[in-house]
């Protein structure tokens, strides 16, 4: 499958997510989606990461946008990350790296001196008819969330 790339529209690929949710991209038509993919569960910055979509999740909801998070975790990981979090949005396991590999989020990082392959953290912003409006790499997570909603708002002004 060949990486989507901003102003075309994303294909519609199988999830499935937390609360043993299968679905697909095309089951949010109508709505904005921020995707946002992170290394690891349960992992100091992708904790802070889902604690910032969480304390604006109104926000969001008020600009008729769905949160996904998404990483290679098993099922039984984002259920645990889901839960002790208590995020109010799902996660997708993706340990195929299907979607990871759709948004060519997997990168060649240095981890205690080795270099491995894992997700570098990103988020994309798809618009109501499924095309992918924006998107950030390399993500910093201090005020990340923000800069997203922001770009919502401005996603909704111009529909």
């Amino acid at each position: 499958m060949a990486r989507i790339t901003t102003g075309s529209k994303v294909p519609d690929v199988d999830l499935h997510m937390t609360a043993d949710k299968r679905g697909r991209l095309s089951g949010f038509s109508g709505k904005i989606v921020v995707l946002y993919f992170y290394p690891r569960a349960n992992t100091p910055g992708c904790t802070q990461e889902g604690l910032d979509f969480k304390a604006a999740i109104n926000k969001f909801r008020r600009q008729s946008t769905v949160i996904l998070g998404a990483s290679r975790d098993s099922l039984k990981a984002q259920e645990n990350f889901k839960v002790r979090q208590e995020f109010p949005f799902e996660l997708i396991s993706d340990p195929d790296e299907e979607l990871c590999k759709l948004f060519d989020v997997i990168k060649l990082k240095n981890m205690y001196g080795k270099q491995v392959y894992g997700i570098e953290r990103s988020t994309f912003l798809i618009d109501a008819e499924g095309v992918l409006r924006q998107e950030w790499r390399k993500v910093k997570v201090p005020g990340h969330v923000d800069e997203v909603l922001e770009a919502v708002k401005a996603l909704r002004k111009e529909g």
